[in-house]
C-alpha cells in the first residue's frame, strides 16, 4: 500500500493545493496534524484535509484551538489561532478538539503521531531520532511531524520519518510530504515550490503579523530589509 504523509498544514492553502497536486497517487493519505494556526486559510485548509485525508490526526494548534489565549506570548501563533477560531463553525472546532493524537496504521505495522510518541508537544529533532527509535518496538516505522523539518532515518529496529511541514518549512521554503510504500517500508520524501507570495498577500488582507508572511520567504534569494519592502508592496490594494 502506498501511504502519503503530510503534516503541518497550519492553514497555508496553496502549499497544501500545491502537495496534492504534486503527490503521486497513493492509496491512503494521512495528516499528522497541526491544520490551522499561523497562516491565513484555517477553514478552507480544514475543508480540503478533511475531504482529501483518510486518517487526520491532532496538533497542538488543532487542539488548542478553542483558547488562543496560551500563546500569547507568540504573536503569530496566537493571532493564527484567533483568526482559526473566528472563521471556523462550531462543527469545525468541535472536530478538531476531537481528533486523535496518535494511530496505528498499515494494519498496525506504523505507529503515528503528530509531535512525541510518549510525551505530547515534545520536538523531535532529527538528531533526535536515534532516541526515539526504541518506540519502534512492535512496528516498522514510526511517523511523526511538530518540528518542520523533513527528515529520515533508518535503524535495525526500522524507519523514523518527519515528512516535513506543507505550511511552514523551517528547513527551507517549498512545501513538504512523504510517500511510504507499507509493504516494503521505502519511503520517498518530497518537496514542491508553491506560489508563496498569494499567501504572503492573504497574510496582509487578514491583518496576520507580518513576520507570518516573511518566513515563508527565501533568505537566500532576498534579505529581510527586502523582504520587509516587497511584503508592504504586496499588501496594499
Amino acid at each position: 500500500m502506498k501511504l502519503g504523509v503530510i503534516s503541518d498544514v497550519h492553514a497555508n492553502l496553496p502549499a497544501l493545493e500545491a502537495v496534492l497536486d504534486d503527490m503521486p497517487e497513493v492509496d491512503e493519505l494521512v495528516c499528522l496534524g497541526d491544520i490551522v494556526g499561523y497562516n491565513p486559510y484555517p477553514s478552507e485548509c480544514l475543508d480540503l484535509v478533511r475531504g482529501e485525508c483518510d486518517v487526520v490526526l491532532q496538533g497542538n494548534h488543532d487542539r488548542d484551538v478553542e483558547d488562543p489565549r496560551q500563546y500569547s506570548r507568540n504573536e503569530q501563533a496566537y493571532k493564527g489561532l484567533e483568526l482559526a477560531l473566528d472563521e471556523l463553525g462550531s462543527d469545525d472546532v468541535e472536530y478538531l478538539v476531537e481528533l486523535p493524537e496518535k494511530t496505528e496504521l498499515a494494519g498496525g505495522d506504523v505507529l503515528a503521531v503528530h509531535s512525541h510518541p510518549r510525551a505530547t508537544d515534545q520536538y523531535v529533532m532529527p538528531d533526535d531520532f536515534p532516541e526515539v527509535k526504541k518506540y519502534l518496538d512492535g512496528y516498522d516505522a514510526l511517523l511523526l511531524g511538530h518540528t518542520h523539518f523533513q527528515h529520515e532515518e533508518r535503524f535495525n529496529e526500522g524507519l523514523v520519518l518527519n515528512p516535513g511541514s506543507v505550511g511552514q518549512p523551517r528547513d527551507g521554503t517549498s512545501a513538504a510530504y512523504a510517500v511510504i510504500d507499507t509493504e516494503t517500508m521505502e519511503s520517498e520524501l518530497y518537496r514542491t515550490s508553491y506560489d508563496v507570495w498569494e499567501t504572503v498577500k492573504k497574510v496582509g488582507e487578514k491583518d496576520l503579523p507580518t513576520e507570518t508572511g516573511e518566513r515563508l520567504l527565501p533568505d537566500d534569494v532576498i534579505s529581510m530589509e527586502s523582504k520587509r519592502s516587497r511584503y508592504d508592496r504586496r499588501r496594499g490594494p
